[in-house]
């Protein structure tokens, strides 16, 4: 299997990573300063009325600390934390196990809760509005509605496509938060953090130009760091140097702009097979057999936001820009 760093959700290593490297606290966590500032005052105002904070809703592209700000919010509050995703949610039952056993105060995380299913959703309308499940006791005219409490909870979800969520579950979160794509000198200031946990000597320059090929992503500068460190370990002297860093990461095909092999195939065949375009998402998927929901959540939005492809009515265009980055000559006729 080829090592991808793109990638739509965690593998086995991020784990391992984001374990280690998890801040704990708001003043550690890097970046995102608006939702930091805004999460800060809602969870001083919670503990002071030693109330359960209000439901939070993390959504943005994946891989920005949406799981490390929920992991964060449990800390800052003092209160236990249980996980769960929506997938993994089959049954209504499941969640409502789930939720009576939570004490008072809890963090319930539910990742990918665009996922769950319409019949669970409808447990958490009223677990989440009036801490109480519904259910039917009985069958047929002898059926009662009955009302079970539950303690009062925080249920921190987190999505990287919030257009999914259905508009009464996401009217019932009262704190909403949109995570932003980090800046180089924010990712840098990452890089240095973790080479520090993990013991890795990294210099400015070689951080830096980790940094900038990330993608405004922690994860996957956290992902390159280690192979980079495999790469200086085995190569080199074990410091990660800018030259080190630009062997290793032309070695793995990852440019200056952090685009990876998928991303340039995906430019490459708008370019090459459909004339730069407009092409369908669906065919564009066949063309480079590569899943459509990823190209469209994982890798079409940094595209987008380098100018390199739009998205129009009749499909995906290749820009001037794409052709540039490519050393691809822009058709004169394109612009007409």
């Amino acid at each position: 299997m080829e090592d991808r760093f793109i990638t739509s959700s965690k593998n086995w290593t991020d784990a391992e990573i984001e374990n280690s490297l998890r801040p704990t606290s708001l003043d550690q966590y890097v970046g995102q300063k608006k939702v930091k500032d805004s999460l800060e005052i809602y969870i001083k105002a919670a503990k002071s009325r030693k109330d359960a904070l209000d439901h939070v809703l993390l959504y943005g592209p994946p891989g920005l600390g949406k799981t490390t700000l929920s992991h964060i919010i449990a800390n800052e509050l003092g209160s236990q934390f249980k996980v769960t995703s929506g997938p993994a949610i089959e049954h209504a039952a499941d969640l409502a196990a789930i939720l009576t056993n939570l004490n008072k105060n809890d963090v319930l995380f539910i990742d990918e809760i665009h996922r769950l299913n319409k019949n669970v959703e409808e447990i958490l309308y009223p677990a989440m509005e009036d801490f109480a499940l519904d259910f039917i006791v009985g069958k047929g005219p002898s059926a009662k509605n009955m009302r079970l409490k539950i303690q009062p909870f925080t249920l921190v979800g987190a999505t990287t496509r919030a257009g999914m969520l259905t508009g009464p579950l996401r009217d019932r979160f009262g704190v909403i938060c949109r995570l932003e794509l980090y800046s180089d000198e924010e990712l840098q200031v990452i890089v240095k953090r973790s080479a520090g946990v993990l013991k890795i000597d990294i210099d400015d320059t070689a951080s830096l130009n980790i940094a900038k090929r990330s993608r405004g992503t922690p994860r996957i500068a956290n992902r390159m760091l280690k192979r980079v460190r495999d790469y200086a370990e085995v190569i080199g002297t074990g410091k990660i140097t800018k030259e080190i860093a630009d062997q290793a990461l032309a070695k793995m095909e990852i440019d200056d702009l952090g685009l990876d092999f998928i991303d340039r195939k995906i430019l490459e065949s708008i370019i090459h097979k459909f004339g730069g375009g407009p092409v369908g998402l669906e065919t564009l998927s066949a063309t480079i057999c590569e899943d459509a929901s990823t190209i469209e959540d994982v890798y079409e939005p940094y595209l987008l936001q380098l100018g390199f492809v739009a998205r129009t009515p009749r499909g995906r265009v290749a820009l001037e820009n794409a052709y540039k980055h490519l050393g691809i000559a822009y058709p004169e006729n394109k612009g007409q």
